[in-house]
């Protein structure tokens, strides 16, 4: 499935409009009838075609620390989000022709309560806008329930919602919580580099939201799956900021798995594969730190997504950089996450999913990172040489090779990181993506 054109979406959009009215109808007859709520829940195999559900879009859940909190006065010390509308758009990857939303409370210290929830297509097709396009709004439900209370340490997924989505697509996805919930611990992904918007009362179904306190964070949702054709995968990503995309454009969508995803869609023999970015900014290999370590995660951000065939792992600089600089701590680091990316394999090979495997960039000039003995760089060469010769990886995504200065190999290329000499700009993430062979995902 191809990106639609703007005549095209705009019919999209009027076709919604016309099926709005039977979809309300529907879910309200589902929600009045404990038969019509059980049949509305089964309702997730649609016949035709070997299709299947496959994930088309991510983002790796976390504990929200105290700055990403919602602001006052959304959060308050026995609620977070009370009486609150919250608004939010994402980019899926492959399409489908109907879709489903997951939500969060993994990290929740309360039950989560969720109103009403819909989703729409944004004003004009963009990132991070608070207007939706007319007439393109539908409810969400699960079981058949327009509200619904998700436990302390769940995630619920919503019922099929009959919403063709093209690749590439943006969606706007709008919750009201009328009670809020009555914990300051909650769920998130705070590196959305996408904005979302918050206000007062119940705006749920609003074209707009003027006055709306605009934050960086996306709250609760955790992923989209859609009901794809068949041969369409998904290939997830475990990774830190550099995959979260630190440096990238807010609202840009241009962060390296991006435009990894933009190659794929450019060729026929890899427009069916969907890209699941599961990376957070300050994540580690071995040790919980924002977020759980990669190693713990396994299970909740691939093994249980659908669709995944593919697993491509971008990360443990973290581990590197935080570890002592001393060489028995530097060691140690070095063998134990050989040890991990080792397991991660093994643990995914039983899942019939490959891994790729990209070897760290350097960090040479890094004020928190660089060690003036060499010491975390020498560790940094000792994975990569791991990465690139013991054949462990399906295969290797050399982004080492892809960055870094020749004249000066530990450090990265002048011009393409943010200045901190560890993440990159857009450009820089564009020189990781033309790294990985798109013939890994033919197939």
């Amino acid at each position: 499935m191809k990106r639609l054109t703007a005549p095209v979406r705009l019919i999209a959009a009027a076709a919604l409009a016309a099926a709005l009215v039977a979809t309300s109808s529907a879910a309200q007859a589902a929600a009045a009838s404990p038969a019509g709520a059980a049949a509305a829940a089964h309702r997730d195999r649609p016949a035709g075609g070997g299709a299947d559900w496959v994930d088309t879009w991510t983002a790796m859940p976390q504990l929200t620390e105290p700055g990403n909190m919602p602001p006052a006065p959304f959060t308050q010390e026995d609620a977070v989000l009370a009486d609150s509308t919250l608004r939010q758009t994402l980019h899926v990857t492959t399409g489908g022709s109907r879709i489903r939303l997951h939500f969060s409370n993994e990290f929740g210290g309360a039950p989560l309560p969720l109103t009403e929830v819909f989703v729409a297509l944004p004003r004009d097709g963009r990132a991070g806008v608070s207007a939706i396009e007319p007439g393109s709004s539908l409810p969400v439900t699960f079981g058949g329930r327009a509200s619904v209370t998700v436990p302390v340490g769940a995630q619920y997924v919503s019922d099929p919602i009959d919403l063709p989505v093209a690749p590439g697509t943006n969606l706007t996805v709008t919750a009201y919580l009328a009670q809020g919930q009555a914990s300051q611990s909650i769920t998130s992904h705070p590196g959305s580099r996408t904005t979302s918007y918050l206000i007062a009362g119940d705006q749920a179904q609003a074209g707009d939201l003027p006055g709306a306190t605009p934050v960086d964070h996306w709250y609760f949702l955790s992923a989209v799956e859609a009901w794809s054709g068949r041969g369409t995968t998904a290939t997830a990503i475990l990774g830190d900021s550099l995959t979260d995309g630190r440096g990238s454009t807010t609202n840009g969508n241009n962060r390296w798995p991006d435009q990894l995803f933009d190659r794929l869609q450019s060729q026929r023999a890899t427009d069916d594969v969907a890209v699941l970015n599961q990376a957070a900014g300050g994540n580690r290999v071995l040790n919980d730190g924002l977020g759980p370590s990669a190693i713990s995660r396994l299970n909740r951000d691939v093994f249980a997504h659908s669709g995944v065939t593919r697993l491509l792992v971008f990360e443990g600089v973290n581990d590197i950089g935080t570890a002592a600089a001393t060489p028995q701590a530097q060691d140690a680091v070095a063998a134990d996450l050989i040890t991990a990316f080792a397991q991660i394999v093994t643990q995914a090979h039983a899942h019939d999913i490959e891994v790729y495997g990209a070897t760290l960039l350097p960090f040479g000039n890094n004020t928190g990172y660089d060690d003036p003995e060499g010491l975390r760089e020498s560790a940094r060469q000792t994975v990569n040489a791991w990465i690139r010769n013991s054949g462990t990886f399906d295969a290797v995504l050399d982004f080492d090779r892809a960055v870094r200065d020749p004249a000066h190999p530990d450090q990265l290329l002048p011009g393409i990181h943010d200045g901190d000499w560890l993440h990159l700009t857009p450009e820089g993430y564009g020189l990781l993506a033309g790294a990985v062979p798109t013939s890994l995902f033919r197939g």
